[in-house]
């Protein structure tokens, strides 16, 4: 069985993305990891060349983002794209066949203890034809390592794992994949944990991350108004949260130990309209998420 890794950075050191922990927790799962490296304005490549050091797993390619498709977050897609097609098109220069094709963004981890989970999973359904993919679940982080974001706001589960076909590609800004025309995918459920960290940055850093970022979905007048008049991002807007009490993956501790901020939250307290008060009532007493978007088909 062979497995590629791939993602896409830019501007990973100025918006303190941990791209490099990204890489590190699934790498043990590949034989190779694409990298997609955008026009950075800091030492983004050299961040991923120094990584690639270490490991001759790590294949870097050059890209300039197209500006054009910044509305909606398309770019993301795109590039998302380009470090999918480098697999197949490695493949037919190499004589490889990949089987499969995992997925990390540049905010995101996976703890070494779901490794073996995963790989039986892609063991298990290799030679399946009608799994197209498989579905992780996700912990989203918020303000700190200590909470995760436990309302509707949050995506519960993703496609992080894809066969490595030509028909595959990435949906929308990038949350997940479809094969063309535009058909969403047939996955099987992994119980494994993709742990999300976007919410977690220095404050500073966190609010030059959240200016990039609308950028891609909000107008320059937007972003100025929102966040024109802050020096540093605040955390307290935030529906619900409850205390993580499990361990983080081992690429990440080094990070949590430079931790420099203080957010502390008060996890009784529910910011929630009446609407949202009773949708999750519903969830919790029957596990139903009403109205959730699910861009896949579980079988």
């Amino acid at each position: 069985m062979r497995v590629v890794g791939f993602s896409f950075i830019k501007n990973a050191v100025a918006l303190d993305y941990p791209i490099v922990e990204a890489i590190e927790s699934v790498l043990p799962l590949c034989d190779e990891f694409v990298i997609m490296v955008g026009n950075s304005d800091d030492d983004t490549l050299l961040l991923i060349e120094n990584l690639a050091q270490k490991t001759d797993k790590i294949k870097i390619y050059h890209s300039i983002w197209d500006n054009s498709l910044l509305k909606g977050g398309r770019v993301l897609a795109v590039e998302t794209d380009k470090a999918y097609a480098k697999i197949l098109e490695n493949d037919k220069i190499n004589g490889t066949k990949t089987d499969w094709a995992i997925y990390i963004q540049g905010d995101e981890t996976v703890h070494e203890k779901y490794l073996s989970t995963i790989k039986e999973g892609m063991e298990k359904y290799k030679d399946d034809t009608k799994v197209e993919g498989l579905l992780l679940n996700y912990l989203h982080f918020y303000g700190s390592y200590d909470y995760v974001g436990d309302s509707r706001k949050w995506y519960r589960r993703e496609i992080r794992v894809v066969k490595a076909r030509e028909d595959i590609f990435s949906f929308r800004d990038a949350q997940g994949f479809r094969k063309k025309p535009n058909t969403i995918l047939k996955v099987k459920h992994i119980d494994a944990f993709v742990y999300h960290y976007g919410w977690v940055r220095p404050p500073q850093k966190q609010l030059a991350k959240q200016k990039a970022f609308n950028t891609l979905y909000k107008d320059k007048e937007w972003v100025d108004k929102t966040f024109g008049a802050m020096q540093t991002f605040d955390y307290s807007g935030i529906d619900s949260l409850k205390k993580f009490e499990g361990t983080h993956p081992k690429v990440v501790q080094e990070r949590i130990k430079k931790m420099n901020w203080v957010f502390e939250h008060d996890i009784s307290k529910k910011n929630y309209s009446p609407r949202v008060r009773f949708l999750t009532w519903v969830e919790k007493w029957t596990g139903w998420r009403v109205g959730e978007y699910k861009n896949y088909k579980r079988i």
